[in-house]
């Protein structure tokens, strides 16, 4: 997976704005008329709900062809088995035209990543995850910006939205 559509996922701890630019870049790859799949990973424990999947509702509203949320090994596409690992959901999305598949959460995984920090507490992130494309930071968190990677503040909208949809169609 990954070889013939364009796989970023979208990292940060909660309310960090994962979904917001998650938001953003469907809606603007879609303008673009790509085809975009989501799958968010419901990191906050237990099985999604209707109530608690309304993040993947938002990606759907915003243009998403297809959706999905995991939690507590149930897959929100009523497909149920003991666990569920990022490789067996995006075997699924595998059969559907897709160009491009966003990724929100499974930080644990090694697609190009986007790294939202909103305290200084998060930049442990940094050291915790592989494979960053960019970083986007908030003013609450002080960012040394002599990162090896490009950093963006959360306030920089069309600069790093250029970055990463320059990224996205880099391999289409």
């Amino acid at each position: 997976m990954g070889q013939y559509r364009k796989i970023l996922q979208i990292v940060g701890y909660q309310n960090s704005g994962k979904t917001t630019l998650m938001e953003q870049l469907i809606r603007q790859a879609t303008m673009e008329g790509l085809r975009v799949g989501t799958i968010k990973h419901h990191g906050h424990g237990g099985v999604p709900t209707i109530e608690t999947s309304k993040d993947s509702s938002r990606h759907e509203q915003a243009g998403a062809v297809v959706t999905a949320v995991e939690g507590a090994g149930t897959l929100r596409m009523s497909i149920h088995q003991n666990s569920w690992q990022l490789a067996d959901i995006l075997a699924i999305y595998e059969s559907l035209p897709l160009d491009i598949m966003l990724i929100e959460g499974y930080k644990n995984e090694h697609y190009p990543k986007v790294v939202l920090l909103r305290t200084a507490q998060d930049q442990v992130l940094l050291q915790q995850v592989t494979n960053i494309l960019c970083v986007i930071f908030w003013p609450s968190c002080p960012l040394d910006l002599s990162l090896a990677i490009p950093a963006f503040s959360i306030y920089e909208e069309s600069q790093y939205m250029e970055f990463l949809l320059t990224e996205m169609r880099g391999k289409l």
